[in-house]
């Protein structure tokens, strides 16, 4: 599906494995958008990979033939009443932040989440990750509550944001 003049969404496959986890390790190195702190190897992206069978989709963004963002939506418990909640992931290459491209994934990856059946998504972001919370807000996303000192990452403890996005309603409305 073309999304933009330059930007093409589709639906991840396993050939894309290896930029899905070259972008996220950017974003484990960069600090700002995971507790994560190590890199994760091609059978950890494999593993994650395993997870995300119908519905949970990933979708990919590409400039020309290059990968340059993802998007997933994770499962978010185990629990059946959870059952139509989704946890949803967004990472985009340096290079290409502040482009359009996370809002862009974020937008359609509501639109697959809907049609999947899903009625909310929900986030967690670092606090102090002022862009990735523009973003969020920007894709309907609001905050919920804040977890203080909730990671530990290079030493010290950092906040995590809690968002959410109720997919039928009224504040459906423009997405």
């Amino acid at each position: 599906m073309q999304t933009s003049e330059a930007l093409t969404l589709r639906a991840a496959t396993n050939g894309d494995l290896e930029a899905i986890a070259a972008i996220y390790n950017q974003g484990i190195a960069d600090r700002v958008a995971t507790l994560e702190t190590q890199p994760k190897s091609r059978g950890e992206i494999e593993q994650w990979w395993s997870e995300h069978n119908d519905p949970y989709a990933v979708l990919i963004a590409l400039q020309r033939d290059h990968i340059v963002g993802w998007a997933a939506l994770n499962r978010f418990s185990a629990r059946c009443a959870h059952a139509e909640i989704a946890d949803v992931s967004v990472y985009v290459e340096r290079d290409y932040r502040g482009r359009g491209v996370g809002f862009t994934l974020l937008s359609e990856l509501a639109r697959a989440a809907r049609r999947k059946g899903f009625r909310k998504l929900v986030l967690h972001a670092l606090d102090s990750n002022e862009r990735g919370k523009r973003l969020y807000s920007r894709a309907g996303f609001r905050e919920v509550g804040v977890f203080r000192e909730h990671g530990r990452i290079d030493g010290r403890y950092v906040d995590v944001v809690a968002m959410e996005r109720i997919l039928a309603g009224p504040e459906e409305a423009g997405f």
